[in-house]
């Protein structure tokens, strides 16, 4: 009986062995299309990855071929090295991974050619142009941080923070909200997009294990409680100044409503807003009435990269009632890009710019990010408002901070185009659209180059190339990092739960001191003058 019983199971082993290499052998294997039809145009292909600039170091770009037939062959060639023919019976092309890292690695700088084979019902093959993506010298940053929420309106229920190795297609949990009772969990930020600085907010699930920003420095997690009496919330958005030491951090009071009909009736108002810092070695905040002005909202807090200015968002409040939702004006706010001079070893401030007025756009500005080597700040603009994931009227924009000018990336879409971050190299942005399909939020990536130019981006590819076919959760946040999170799960969501946080001691405030002085203690002063900003290459 252990006799047949291995005689079996060495048998099931060399048929699953015959069966893989079969379709191994398909998959990987030369098809004869030398008597073949020409098809003057490219065969529709999703997702469409055509004249992209791809990473040398991304996952293979998997798509489906979207013409009739019964045998495909797609093959990829460039200047050095054996090249991929992959053959398959269905219209799903899966490329192997192994051969395709090589290819692309071996031919940096080149053309990678993509020539699609489709044989039709009558036995013959038709062989469309070529498709034809650039191969960048410059690497992206391996790791991929976004949120996963449901598409849903007043309800998120189920929520996690995930990783992404762009080199494979492995999505890892860093958090799930069912670790501390469907709490909500948001605005992911990395120092230096690295993993030695980790941050993200939290807020009560049904449980109410309350509201603060989850600090990871060093393998340690922290809950940090930032409410004070002179604070209007917790902290929302942030951003680390390079140094580390210290945290820009918004505070706002965000209301969603409903629209009575629409393609998105979904909108969001920020009914108050201000501005402080969190300075990690004293626990203490930091303001000056300069970026907490009683009459405006500032929001988005972005640092520069040698931590010399904060830029952040600002508009005037039209309404008297700050509970009213949603308030008469809210379509008409409108905000613009400011920045201002801070000194961390002296903690002290200087006046407030206006980088681009909303006067001049007659659009409202927001999520600014300025690249890693200072040149360039890419930011969103729509008609209104501070929440452009809902507004189709969100478009990307770069600004040359050298010379001050700015224009809309022709990347952009009729769709939202929002949430988006810098590789730490500077010569790749991730951003979130909706121009798929309009209702669900997906990344993609395109190569910027040294003019501050943005290629044609490409989806991040999957696995299965009809992935985004059937998933119906939205992407959020996406955050390019150099290394994976350190800390997951479990050790995470015990410190949330545990009721052990650091509270923030009482705010400081600093109007702009006199030369050689720190930071006054105490009450608000008047708001500092707004005055005009004009680019300096020497910032």
């Amino acid at each position: 009986m252990r006799r047949r019983r291995r005689y079996l199971l060495v048998l099931c082993a060399v048929g699953l062995a015959l069966v893989g290499a079969l379709a191994y052998g398909l998959r990987r294997g030369a098809a004869d299309v030398e008597d073949y039809r020409s098809v003057t145009r490219r065969a529709r292909v999703t997702p469409d990855y055509a004249d992209a600039v791809i990473p040398p170091n991304i996952a293979p770009l998997n798509f489906v071929v979207e013409e009739p037939g019964t045998l495909y062959c797609v093959k990829f060639r460039s200047t050095k090295g054996e090249g991929i023919d992959v053959v398959a019976r269905g219209p799903q092309i899966v490329i192997p991974p192994r051969p395709w890292r090589r290819l692309l690695d071996a031919n940096r700088g080149e053309e990678l050619s993509i020539d699609v084979c489709v044989k039709a019902a009558d036995g013959r093959w038709d062989r469309f142009e070529p498709m034809t993506n650039a191969i960048a010298r410059e690497e992206i940053d391996r790791y991929l941080v976004y949120r996963l929420i449901n598409a849903g309106f007043n309800m998120y229920v189920r929520m996690g923070i995930y990783e992404r190795d762009l080199e494979d297609y492995d999505e890892s949990l860093i958090l799930d909200n069912r670790s501390f009772d469907e709490g909500c969990m948001n605005c992911h930020t990395f120092l230096s997009k690295g993993t030695d600085g980790v941050v993200f907010q939290m807020r009560r699930g049904r449980e109410d294990h309350g509201m603060g920003m989850v600090l990871i420095r060093d393998g340690h997690v922290t809950i940090v409680d930032t409410r004070t009496h002179l604070t209007l919330s917790s902290a929302v958005y942030t951003s680390w100044h390079p140094s580390g030491r210290a945290l820009a951090f918004s505070m706002n009071k965000v209301r969603q409503f409903f629209h009575g009909s629409g393609a998105e009736v979904r909108d969001v108002v920020d009914l108050d807003s201000d501005l402080a810092l969190y300075l990690l070695e004293s626990g203490a905040l930091a303001s000056t009435p300069a970026i907490r002005e009683p009459d405006r909202l500032e929001t988005y807090p972005a640092w520069s990269p040698d931590g010399k200015y904060l830029y952040f968002c600002s508009a005037p409040i039209l309404w008297s009632d700050r509970n009213e939702v949603p308030p008469a004006q809210y379509d008409q706010v409108r905000y613009e890009l400011r920045r201002i001079g801070y000194e961390i070893e002296t903690g002290t401030w200087d006046e407030v710019e206006t980088v681009l007025s909303a006067e001049r756009t007659g659009l409202s500005i927001t999520l600014p990010k300025v690249s890693p080597d200072g040149r360039f700040l890419l930011f969103c603009m729509a008609e209104y408002g501070c929440f452009p994931i809902h507004l189709a009227s969100s478009d990307l924009y770069m600004m040359d901070l050298e010379s001050g000018r700015y224009a809309r990336l022709a990347i952009s879409s009729d769709q939202s185009d929002s949430w988006h971050s810098w590789s730490s190299n500077g010569r790749w942005i991730v951003f979130s659209s909706r121009r798929r399909d309009g209702l669900l939020t997906r990344l993609y990536l395109s190569y910027v180059d040294e003019t501050g130019k943005a290629h044609r981006p490409f989806l991040l590819p999957q696995k299965d190339p009809a992935f985004y076919d059937s998933f119906l959760k939205t992407y959020n946040v996406p955050e390019l990092v150099r290394e994976p999170v350190p800390v997951r799960g479990e050790q995470i969501a015990r410190v949330m739960r545990s009721g052990q946080w650091v509270k923030s001691d009482l705010a400081v405030t600093s109007a702009t001191p006199a030369a050689g002085r720190g930071p006054d203690v105490g009450p608000a002063g008047a708001p500092e003058p707004v005055g005009p900003w004009s680019p300096r290459s020497a910032d």
